[in-house]
């Protein structure tokens, strides 16, 4: 089964901080929801542009893309 990795784009000066702080509401939803989500995470991508994500199963997407509204998202591979 292909995985999907959504993911919240943050740019500026704060965007480091403002990515962390996204995931821990990311692994709060997670957790209220019971969802066997195990890869998420933040990628700093320049001092301007970090990123918030987590990985789930192409066919339990559209209700967590739905509900959580990334900016975008991709195929994940290993």
């Amino acid at each position: 089964m292909r995985k999907l990795k959504l993911i919240w784009d943050f740019k500026g000066p704060a965007g480091q901080k403002t990515a962390e702080h996204h995931l821990i509401h990311l692994k709060e939803y997670i957790e209220m929801n019971s969802l066997d989500i195990t890869i998420t995470g933040v990628e700093s991508l320049s001092n301007m542009h970090s990123l918030a994500y987590l990985v789930v199963d192409e066919a339990d997407m559209k209700p967590i893309r739905d509900r959580l509204k990334p900016h975008r998202g991709q195929v994940y591979s290993e």
